[in-house]
């Protein structure tokens, strides 16, 4: 692997860099990041280097003087320049220096991309003797065969890194096996692992972010290649000596392994609701036909737009609409119960994303809940803790520092003209990446947003104040009246006059 150091000023860029690229599959690794050039000169003595992504305008040193003193430290150091300022005297200057290239923000990434590959094509021919190391193989191994089962690597891609890793996946199908080791102490996990390794057609690797061994299982026949896998799971749940969750997805063809794998993930959420259990099988699962109300009420189609868009109020209410309508025609508790406990997972495996620590626990005791409701009351409660739970997690879900500054600035000074590029200012940020930054952590655009708070403001005023409509339109910051009325509808459905007469 080759060493990788990110430099910015905003430290939002630099980790939504570092998450933007699997750079494992370039054979990269980053090793840090800094806020300006005489941190990153600090962490480049320190840490060895081979690629430097920098940008040029920050704070102390700028990323210019920083080229020029990391070439003393690393002369074969290669260099990328990422700016917001399109700047010719920047670019005449970085060529001097000897850059890669000059990137402007917002960073296009399949440049990037085709850069990062360039530049490791030189480091390569530089030292064509370097190999990975065991370590280093094992990790890119993980990483590309998580990326295939989610669906994230292209077939020309996967069939290189595949041969590269002599990874065999030749059989016509495949089962998804997940082996989650709990109770303390590896041993157990680690004998679980060496009697996967010694069958034959099993293609093992770990995902890091959940400590699981994933384990796939060739097979020539589906029936039959799965019924052998099941009885090899079953003797090693019984050598795991009560510290292994087993869970098995369902025979596929190999190019859908996919789907085996995600099937396997919903039978591991089981042990949420079965702690004494070892082994689970998807199959013993009741299928989406047996647990759907035939109303079309709580499906998760309708409930996942709410959790994009981080719509708590919507979200309770829609709860609350789907358990009115089905006390109304009058769905069996026990039906309900499937669909609550599905929802309830399919939730879970949303939030699981984020890595709550929490988040185990508090599934666990939201299913518990539903699992043993005896009322449809009790089991509406329960469903709605998992959501409040949910939606709570989303609503703070990595949320820039920056992002934070804009939405205090928007509910103090909503009646101020304000835009991307005079916040953009006001936070030393480029409007563009402002925007983008914007709309992904809220949602929404910026113009919607503000117009949306500032009509929410509006319409309190309407019904307390007795100013005319005009007047609260100044003091919610539209001076154009006319576009105030078009807003206003918008969001509101009527005009202002209409929805002052409500009260």
């Amino acid at each position: 692997m080759y060493n990788v150091l990110l430099v910015d000023d905003e430290p939002f860029i630099t980790e939504g860099l570092s998450d933007a690229l699997d750079w494992s599959d370039f054979g990269l690794e980053v090793v840090g990041s800094a806020e300006n050039g005489k941190q990153a000169l600090e962490l480049l003595r320190q840490v060895p280097t081979d690629i430097l992504i920098t940008d040029i305008s920050m704070p102390v040193m700028d990323g210019l003087t920083l080229i020029r003193e990391a070439r003393e430290l690393l002369p074969g150091l290669k260099v990328i320049i990422l700016s917001g300022y399109n700047e010719f005297d920047y670019l005449k200057e970085g060529m001097r220096l000897g850059i890669e290239n000059y990137l402007l923000k917002p960073v296009h990434f399949e440049e990037l991309r085709a850069t990062l590959r360039d530049t490791v094509d030189k480091l390569n021919a530089a030292r064509p003797e370097r190999a990975f190391g065991e370590d280093e193989l094992g990790i890119l191994r993980d990483n590309v065969m998580k990326r295939w089962l989610t669906g994230k690597i292209g077939a020309a891609e996967l069939a290189e890194r595949l041969e590269m890793l002599d990874i065999r996946l030749e059989k016509p199908y495949s089962a998804v096996a997940i082996v989650r080791c709990s109770g303390g102490g590896d041993e157990g996990c680690d004998k679980a692992e060496k009697l996967l390794a010694d069958e034959g057609a099993v293609v093992l690797f770990k995902d890091a972010e959940e400590d699981d061994t994933i384990a796939i299982f060739g097979m020539d026949s589906p029936d039959e290649g799965r019924r052998m896998a099941e009885k090899k799971l079953l003797g090693l749940a019984e050598a795991g000596e009560g510290r292994l969750r087993i869970s098995l997805g369902g025979g596929k063809p190999t190019e859908a392994a996919g789907e085996s794998y995600e099937q396997a993930r919903r039978a591991q959420q089981m042990f949420l609701i079965a702690p004494d259990r070892h082994y689970i099988d998807c199959n013993a699962l009741p299928s989406a036909s047996d647990i759907a109300l035939s109303e079309g009420l709580m499906e998760w189609e309708a409930y996942a737009k709410e959790f994009v868009s981080k719509d708590k109020t919507e979200l309770l209410h829609r709860i609350a609409a789907d358990f009115a309508a089905i006390r109304a025609v009058g769905v069996e508790l026990m039906r309900a119960k499937g669909a609550a406990v599905e929802l309830i997972i399919r939730m879970k495996l949303e939030t699981d994303k984020l890595n709550r620590p929490d988040a185990a626990e508090a599934y666990r005791s939201a299913l518990d809940r539903a699992v043993g409701a005896d009322t449809m009351e009790a089991l509406e409660e329960a469903v709605t803790a998992a959501a409040t739970f949910s939606a709570d997690s989303f609503a703070g879900e990595d949320m820039s520092p920056v992002i934070k500054q804009v939405l205090r600035h928007i509910e103090t000074h909503y009646a101020d003209s304000m835009t991307l590029k005079s916040l953009g200012q006001t936070y030393h940020i480029h409007p563009n990446y402002l925007g983008q930054l914007f709309h992904k952590q809220t949602g929404e655009t910026f113009a919607d947003y503000v117009n949306k708070y500032r009509i929410g403001k509006a319409k309190a005023m309407l019904l307390e104040s007795p100013l005319k409509v005009n007047e609260i339109a100044r003091q919610v910051g539209y001076w154009e009246i006319g576009y105030f009325y078009k807003q206003f509808k918008k969001h509101v459905g009527i005009v202002p006059s209409e929805y002052k007469g409500l009260l």
